[in-house]
């Protein structure tokens, strides 16, 4: 009886430490993320203004929803910033990481690099602002000195969304790099030994084994920047407030507005629950078109 209960205590006491361990993230998880998340879609069927008991509405928010031009044209300027941001961002950061791992490993040089990332957005954009100012900015001020007209960067229709596009490859340029490099780590170097005695040049490794055996990692990469561009808020918030004339509106600064300016709280977790569908939407078809979930390697 002895032997046959002493295998089961076993089992038992280590299912209580692995629920020890668990615990703290499931309830984590619960409390910030999933209770929210569905008061957030049970939200999104009701009309509240944050002073009066919501009132249900069943799914007015949602037709309202499909016809709304300024939800679109929100849509159709955060589509343009991450077609923007993501390809120079990702092609940066793979041509940083790729010369880190040639000819320097150098901490040092990791370190300047993520440094940017590290900063919080809100600083970020308010060093940007300063130095991005029409007036008295410092880029301005070597523009003149160039013998160049100052520019509006911020304050104009056609340069204010590239402007925050450079801003935030600035900061995350550095850190993506971080990530590729170490992909670049895993790839066995016997590979390029071996390419390099049948022939192949630099250009033929790239594309031929860095590439391929890099495909995890670059799908992660792109599934998390991308998700990132499209919650872009804090630069905009501090920088442009969506101006000028809507050209900087993304959807988060969208929500921001209907939830906290106009107070329709119901209609703008509505936005919010249709933005998550398009994030998933687009998450699925990453995974499945570039297949992240089989290496090269195996």
């Amino acid at each position: 009886m002895t032997t046959h209960r002493q295998p089961r205590l076993a089992a038992r006491r280590e299912a209580l430490y692995a629920w020890a361990f668990v615990a703290p993230s499931l309830i984590g998880f619960l409390v910030f993320f999933a209770v929210p998340s569905v008061r957030g879609l049970l939200m999104s069927f009701t009309d509240w203004d944050l002073l009066r008991p919501a009132k249900f509405v069943g799914v007015a928010n949602y037709v309202r929803l499909f016809g709304d031009a300024d939800f679109r044209h929100a849509l159709k300027v955060t589509a343009y910033y991450v077609l923007m941001n993501i390809p120079i961002q990702t092609m940066l950061a793979l041509g940083l990481a790729v010369m880190m791992d040639k000819f320097s490993k150098s901490t040092v040089i990791r370190g300047i690099l993520v440094l940017p990332w590290l900063l919080p957005n809100i600083v970020v954009a308010l060093i940007w602002l300063w130095l991005l100012d029409p007036t008295m900015g410092f880029l301005n001020q070597i523009i003149m000195g160039l013998g160049f007209q100052r520019q509006p960067f911020l304050g104009s229709i056609d340069q204010a969304m590239p402007t925050i596009a450079a801003i935030n490859i600035w900061r995350h340029a550095g850190y993506t790099a971080i990530l590729i490099y170490a992909g670049l780590q895993t790839i066995p170097k016997e590979l390029y030994e071996a390419a390099a005695i049948d022939g192949a040049n630099e250009r033929q490794m790239f594309f031929g084994i860095t590439i391929p055996l890099l495909r995890p990692v670059l799908v992660f990469v792109l599934v998390t920047t991308i998700i990132g561009s499209f919650q872009i808020f804090d630069t905009i918030a501090i920088t442009t407030k969506g101006g000028p004339v809507d050209a900087t509106r993304v959807v988060y600064w969208y929500i921001y507005e209907y939830a906290f300016v106009r107070f329709k709280m119901g209609y703008a977790t509505t936005i919010s629950v249709a933005l998550f569908a398009i994030l998933i939407t687009i998450t699925f078809i990453q995974m499945r078109y570039f297949n992240a979930n089989s290496s090269d390697l195996d």
